[in-house]
């Protein structure tokens, strides 16, 4: 992302937050590691409770990508059964279940999946365990003994993984999805029984021409969002 050096930060953040998206199809062009250390450098700043720092990482390349991702797709595919660490939400209600949607029929629409098409739709949720074609995968966890606030924590620097990315011209996706087989991502990668894992981030050099990442999420207004008490 090229910038102007006389840019105000806020306006820098403000690029950046407009621009990132999550991308769901990517170039198979590895990102050299001097380029991903500094993502991890720039993401190690994300403040956290009592500056614990909960969050650890797994990073597959090349080889170990391709292994991790045969043994996800294959499990998810064959209909295993699955469970992660933290409750995944118990329903979508409301506006939240209107933004699902929203989102879920803009990504069906980019790839002219119609409407009601479970087939395809279950299909497309299978790319998740493929790692829309990212030549890395992230997988993030925490301690146990920290419980949903090293989670929290852990969002936050989530959040900063995909803009430091977006800074240096890559795209990200972050996935929840790879969280519901949390007991084989840690027998996969040697966790201890003690980590808890959060979330995956695919990542990589974005497929510009995929139809899939040509839509973009729309997001409510700030006062939306906010209340303001004076009294």
């Amino acid at each position: 992302m090229d910038l102007k050096t006389d840019t105000a930060p806020i306006e820098v953040l403000e690029d950046l937050l407009a621009s990132r998206f999550s991308c769901r199809a990517f170039r198979p062009d590895p990102v050299p590691r001097a380029t991903i250390e500094r993502i991890l450098t720039a993401a190690q700043k994300t403040a956290s409770w009592c500056n614990s720092q909960p969050w650890r990482l797994e990073i597959a390349s090349g080889a170990a990508t391709e292994k991790f991702r045969e043994l996800m797709y294959g499990v998810a595919s064959g209909g295993r059964p699955n469970s992660g660490d933290f409750p995944f939400p118990r329903e979508y209600r409301g506006v939240y279940l209107e933004r699902r949607r929203e989102s879920g029929f803009q990504l069906y629409n980019s790839l002219g999946i119609p409407r009601g098409d479970k087939v395809s739709y279950a299909k497309q949720a299978l790319e998740n365990f493929n790692f829309f074609g990212a030549p890395h995968i992230a997988i993030i966890h925490s301690d146990e003994a920290l419980g949903v606030y090293g989670a929290i924590d852990c969002g936050a620097y989530v959040g900063n993984f995909l803009l430091a990315a977006q800074a240096l011209g890559l795209a990200a996706i972050p996935q929840a999805a790879l969280a519901r087989y949390s007991g084989l991502v840690r027998r996969h990668f040697a966790l201890g029984d003690d980590r808890r894992v959060v979330c995956g981030i695919s990542f990589g050099f974005p497929d510009q021409d995929h139809k899939v990442n040509s839509y973009r999420t729309s997001r409510a207004s700030a006062l939306e969002a906010v209340a303001f008490v004076d009294e």
